[in-house]
């Protein structure tokens, strides 16, 4: 074999060489396809799950509001009926005692009995009341009259804030100059509480 040849293959192996080191170094035109793809995919993946995360944020916040504002209305609910509750009890305990005062007199002590009757009355019913007390003065007092009532029982019909309807059941004992020997008159009264300065006092008695 000549030099010359052994020279050239020398080169050739050596050429060769080169450009297999080079195609191992330089990136495939696969491998940057491959990058594409994974980044192409990549990117709806985590535009989905942005999505997903404000989504579930806003529905934690409707949630949230609309549990506020279920709680906000049965607080109010239940304040509401507390005040109901309040009212009717007050006005029920002041009608009581209003029917005794009107079912209870003394011809001996007859001006302070009107008194106390006009005292806890209001309006209309305050009007008529002392209009007619002035007529009947002078005859309970001819005719030694007395009367003592007694609430046998009472209940609530209606209620608002301002005003309570109740419905009482008593009964009267009454002795006059005549009839000394107590008689019972049992009565059923229908009395409309109206709340007036802080007071509940009596705008209509209706006896049924």
């Amino acid at each position: 074999m000549s030099k010359r040849s052994s020279s050239s293959d020398v080169f050739d192996q050596l050429r060769d060489a080169q450009s297999d080191a080079a195609e191992l170094t330089e990136p495939s035109a696969d491998a940057d396809q491959v990058e594409v793809d994974q980044a192409a995919a990549t990117d709806p993946v985590a535009s989905v799950s942005k999505r997903r995360i404000a989504l579930s944020v806003v529905v934690c916040a409707l949630l949230f509001t609309l549990l506020c504002a279920g709680l906000g209305y049965l607080g109010w609910r239940e304040y509401q009926r507390h005040q109901l509750d309040a009212a009717g009890a007050a006005a029920l305990q002041a009608a009581n005692d209003y029917a005794v005062v009107l079912t209870t007199l003394d011809a001996k002590n007859i001006d302070d009995n009107y008194r106390k009757s006009l005292d806890g009355a209001t309006g209309e019913f305050k009007d008529a009341y002392s209009q007619g007390a002035n007529q009947l003065r002078q005859v309970l007092i001819d005719n030694k009259a007395s009367g003592t009532g007694v609430v046998v029982s009472s209940a609530v019909k209606s209620v608002s804030p301002e005003q309570v309807e109740v419905l009482l059941f008593v009964d009267q004992s009454i002795t006059n100059a005549q009839n000394p020997s107590p008689r019972i008159d049992r009565n059923r009264i229908d009395m409309t509480m109206q709340k007036v300065d802080g007071r509940w006092l009596a705008s209509k008695v209706e006896i049924l």
